[in-house]
């Protein structure tokens, strides 16, 4: 912690981890050739993560009023380089009319702006998305979660620890196609097993996977996360 750099905080609520296992060649050509997919049992994973993103503060600097919580989407898969296990974004979506413009320019993170609609009675959340972009006109995420296990950390040597406990992920900016790598703290995840109804995840259509039921659900209330840096890769120009 004392030798991390870092540049952000935030907070992240209501966090569902809705799993797939998928062939390695069905994604290898959408991450670049400079990181290796990381495998589980042979199989490469995407993960679709909705939450709920707040406490924004930048270092140095109070926090921002107007950056108020707000829901967001990951679709990720888990890469490996120079020996470390890493995040490999291949699209976020957000909902706040000035992240996703801040976000591409600064963070070059692959964020697309879209209508959001985020419901908790305390228990269960509801979560809707429908991207601003004509390539995903229909509603591209919908589904209600919730917890249905006491919470557990995630122990070394299973697909849990290998899946959530990540702290460095990368991107491709959309207009350079350069890589950047980053950094993120936070305490160990605090997971519970879900259960989820997902009428619709079209958010993986643009990537050629169609995806059918989950094999891995998991819920967490959440965290608070530093977040460091993006920078470039070794080798980008």
């Amino acid at each position: 912690m004392p030798a991390f750099r870092w540049t952000m905080k935030q907070t992240w609520e209501h966090f569902l981890f809705a799993h797939w296992p998928v062939p390695v060649e069905a994604i290898r050509s959408f991450v670049p050739e400079a990181l290796d997919i990381d495998t589980w049992d042979g199989q490469a994973w995407v993960g679709i993560l909705p939450f709920r993103l707040g406490g924004i503060r930048l270092k140095y600097m109070p926090s921002l009023p107007w950056m108020r919580s707000f829901p967001e989407i990951n679709v990720r898969t888990y890469v490996r380089s120079g020996g470390e296990s890493a995040i490999f974004f291949l699209s976020m979506d957000a909902s706040h009319p000035l992240l996703v413009p801040i976000a591409k320019q600064w963070y070059r993170l692959p964020y697309h702006q879209a209508k959001m609609r985020f419901r908790t009675d305390g228990r269960t959340i509801a979560f809707q998305s429908r991207r601003w972009s004509a390539s995903l006109p229909e509603e591209a995420f919908c589904a209600t979660y919730r917890p249905v296990s006491a919470p557990f950390a995630a122990r070394q040597g299973t697909i849990e620890y290998w899946l959530m406990e990540r702290y460095i992920y990368y991107c491709r900016c959309g207009r350079s196609g350069g890589l950047y790598r980053g950094e993120v703290v936070h305490a160990p995840w605090e997971l519970q097993t879900a259960e989820a109804d997902l009428s619709c995840h079209a958010l993986t259509r643009g990537f050629g996977l169609e995806l059918g039921t989950p094999a891995l659900l998991h819920y967490s209330r959440g965290t608070r996360a530093l977040i460091g840096p993006l920078g470039k890769a070794w080798n980008q120009p």
